[in-house]
């Protein structure tokens, strides 16, 4: 099949792209251990999804601008040295970029991480995984819930949100993505699929989500 030319995807990355929890998990205690303190797994994946610098003061406690940069800054090398040049990513998510691309799709990456963080994965997709634009934590004011990142990179793929489909696997970025206008396909790789059943459509892993899925949920059929 071939797709029309003016849809888009959107993916986010940390979930999507990457299986990324568990060393985002151990950067973050491992900073916690730096500054001689602990932080709970539980409260960690109730901000999983939201830019370090939502997460630092909901781990750490109300924080001064400087000390939230720092924070920040920190647990995003610490996490880079974990991971190395080859950040854990999802089976089938080269495959579906370089499909989606030779249908025609517009692709790109809308994530609350840091630039370096994004650019190492798109790197490690391999070859012809390209992506039409990014948005990252630099490039937006306010992180999910709030639909900036997703209505940003729609903007910068030429295309109005309702032309693209976004790829998420946590609550706030569903519901980031339904304010921003943008249909939204949840996959459910940390997430029970009651809390993410205001996606459009639901798949267990990403490699279970095929093109004619995206123009169905643009255009109504396949």
């Amino acid at each position: 099949m071939s797709a029309p030319r003016d849809i888009g995807v959107i993916f986010d990355m940390d979930g999507v792209l990457v299986d990324s929890a568990a060393p985002h998990w151990e950067s973050w205690r491992l900073l916690a251990k730096e500054e001689g303190t602990t932080v709970r797994e539980q409260r960690f994946w109730e901000t999983f999804g939201r830019p370090s610098a939502d997460v630092v003061p909901a781990l750490f406690g109300p924080v001064s601008p400087a000390d939230l940069k720092r924070l920040s800054d920190r647990k995003e090398a610490i996490y880079r040295d974990l991971v190395g040049t080859t950040p854990p990513i999802v089976p089938g998510a080269g495959d579906l970029v370089r499909a989606l691309r030779d249908h025609g799709v517009r692709v790109a990456i809308g994530s609350s991480g840091p630039p370096e963080n994004v650019e190492l994965v798109a790197k490690a997709l391999g070859k012809g995984a390209k992506f039409d634009a990014t948005v990252t934590a630099d490039d937006v004011k306010r992180g999910k819930p709030h639909p900036d990142v997703f209505a940003i990179t729609a903007d910068r793929l030429g295309l109005p949100a309702e032309r693209c489909v976004v790829i998420e696997d946590a609550p706030v970025g569903v519901e980031a993505a339904r304010a921003a206008g943008c249909r939204c396909i949840g996959v459910t790789i940390y997430q029970p699929k009651e809390a993410l059943d205001a996606a459009d459509l639901l798949v267990r892993a990403l490699a279970d989500v095929r093109v004619e899925d995206v123009v169905k949920l643009v255009t109504g059929s396949c």
